[in-house]
């Protein structure tokens, strides 16, 4: 699986832009603040339909334009992909696959994989639970429609099952309608626990070698499942803290809510680990998650590092540079100090500068 190409018109800093990449190693160089991590944005846009960045379709879009558009070639297993990216200012994105416009933004999920690493994703262990739950929420995504089906209509009626604990205290005869929102709520909430406890026992077949190897053999690494509801189940959970609900006026209980644990022994990374053990749990996560996609799709997924070599000292760059070796890769940085002194295979050489981008030899 790799990008073959992508054009961009009226994106963020760019007027236009035209880039063919090379199938390995492709690096984009130069200042802060030029249009990198632009370039990854829209690539990861182009496969889940969303920034990475959280950024809203408009924002995205040239201030002086209504619209902007996004075309990516891909190929995979053999077969070519385009995929065009419509965005617009005062309506819904529009989204085309091989020229034919796709209903919903979810069929578009699955034709590419992203790993996408960024400076930020280092602190993913020792920050807060909706960090880690957005991880594992955008990789499972990608990696199956029905869990991004459930994860969609879960959301949907948490925000539903919100506002009538709101109406509720000014409509006390809407109380009686709590019980259909739960029955839906459990639905689909214990299927998205399902899946990502099958996630997580994924993960931790691979992450433990990987984490031992990163660590000189010292560290073992081992990822929990967290509900906050305990031992209970959803349904019961949620019948038990209903008065909570109702005086809050939002659910407190359900996947909503839950959190990843990591723990080399007895110690709780997240809490009581080191900066380094943090930053260390964190890359082998992201390696995991490469592998995981590999192991699952039966190919190699695309890696989108931005800025991240910076950020690592030097054991833990080359342990990441010698283990991307075999997969397309799109690399940010501020220069090519990093690569220097690693033997390490650079295939395609970008230099950008305030919205423009020249190949460099």
């Amino acid at each position: 699986m790799v990008i073959k190409s992508l054009k961009l018109k009226n994106y963020r800093n760019y007027d236009f832009l035209d880039l063919n990449f090379d199938t390995k190693t492709n690096i984009l160089y130069g200042d802060n603040a030029q249009g990198k991590t632009n370039v990854l944005e829209a690539l990861y846009l182009s496969g889940t339909t969303k920034s990475h960045r959280g950024t809203k379709d408009k924002d995205l879009i040239q201030f002086e334009h209504e619209e902007s558009h996004i075309e990516t070639a891909i190929e995979k297993r053999g077969i070519e992909y385009q995929i065009d990216i419509h965005l617009k200012k005062n309506s819904p994105k529009g989204i085309a696959v091989n020229k034919i416009p796709i209903r919903k933004a979810g069929e578009l999920f699955g034709i590419i994989h992203f790993v996408f690493f960024s400076p930020e994703d280092l602190n993913i262990i020792k920050e807060g639970p909706a960090g880690r739950r957005k991880f594992i929420d955008l990789e499972l995504s990608q990696l199956d429609k029905v869990y991004l089906s459930n994860l969609s209509n879960y959301n949907r009626i948490i925000n539903q099952r919100n506002s009538l604990l709101k109406e509720i205290v000014f409509h006390e005869n809407l109380l009686e309608t709590l019980d259909i929102w739960d029955m839906q709520l459990v639905e689909y909430g214990t299927k998205i626990i399902e899946s990502r406890k099958k996630f997580v026992s994924q993960i931790n077949q691979i992450i433990s070698e990987i984490h031992l190897k990163l660590t000189g053999g010292k560290e073992k690494i081992q990822i929990s499942y967290e509900t906050v509801t305990g031992d209970l189940s959803l349904a019961h959970a949620l019948k038990k803290y209903r008065d909570r609900d109702l005086k809050l006026k939002s659910t407190s209980v359900g996947p909503h809510r839950d959190d990843l644990e990591f723990k080399t022994g007895n110690l709780d990374i997240r809490r009581f680990g080191s900066q380094g053990q943090q930053r260390t749990a964190a890359l082998s996560l992201k390696l995991s998650e490469i592998e995981l996609v590999r192991k699952i799709i039966g190919d190699t997924p695309v890696l989108l590092l931005d800025d991240v070599l910076s950020e690592l000292d030097k054991n833990r760059q080359n342990y990441l540079l010698d283990s991307i070796h075999d997969i397309q890769t799109i690399i940010t940085c501020t220069g090519l100090d990093e690569f220097i002194n690693h033997r390490f295979s650079i295939n395609k050489v970008f230099y950008v500068k305030n919205g423009s981008v020249r190949k460099r030899n």
